[in-house]
C-alpha cells in the first residue's frame, strides 16, 4: 500500500493540522521558515498577521513559497502534507470575513488578550492585519507511515 494520501485526505489532514510551517523567500533568495497558524479553505492556505510584518513584505516581493504540515512522534506515525505554490495578500473583502470567521473559530481557544501581552507585543498585534493566501501548485507532497504494514 503506498503512503501517499490522496488529494482529498492530503487536503483534511491540512485543514485538522494546528500549526503549519510557511516558508518565503527573501530578497536575496535565502528561505525564511516560521510556524503559522491558518485555515485551508476551498484548496487555498490562508494566514493572517500585522501588514507590516516581514512575511507580509517578502510575499509581496516574490510570490514563491511553500508550506507544511507534520505530524507523528515515532516513524511508523510520521504524517505529513508538503506544497508550494504562490502567495499573494488577499484583497477580496466577502473572503477575508470568511477567513478571519474560520480563524476565530479555530483559534479562538488559544489566543492570549491583547491585556494579557507586554505592552510592546500588544502595539505590534494592534495594527491592520493583512491575510496572505497560498495558492498551492497542482502537485501536493504527502505520507503517512502509518499505512505501511509493519507486521
Amino acid at each position: 500500500m503506498s503512503v501517499r494520501l490522496g488529494r482529498a485526505e492530503a487536503w483534511s489532514t491540512l485543514a485538522d493540522a494546528h500549526t503549519g510551517i510557511f516558508t518565503s523567500l527573501r530578497a536575496d533568495g535565502v528561505p525564511v521558515s516560521l510556524p503559522v497558524w491558518f485555515v485551508a479553505l476551498d484548496e487555498h492556505i490562508y494566514l493572517s498577521g500585522p501588514s507590516g510584518t516581514k512575511k507580509v513584505s517578502r510575499v509581496a516581493k516574490d510570490p514563491r513559497c511553500s508550506f507544511l504540515v507534520e505530524s507523528g512522534k515515532y516513524w511508523a506515525e510520521l504524517r505529513a502534507v508538503s506544497l508550494t505554490g504562490r502567495a499573494h495578500l488577499l484583497e477580496d473583502r466577502d473572503r477575508q470575513r470568511e477567513v478571519n470567521v474560520a480563524l476565530d473559530e479555530k483559534y479562538s481557544e488559544f489566543r492570549v488578550s491583547r491585556k494579557a501581552m507586554p505592552e510592546a507585543t500588544s502595539e505590534h498585534y494592534s495594527v491592520k492585519p493583512a491575510t496572505i493566501v497560498i495558492v498551492p501548485d497542482d502537485r501536493i507532497l504527502s505520507w503517512d507511515n502509518r499505512r505501511l504494514d509493519l507486521g
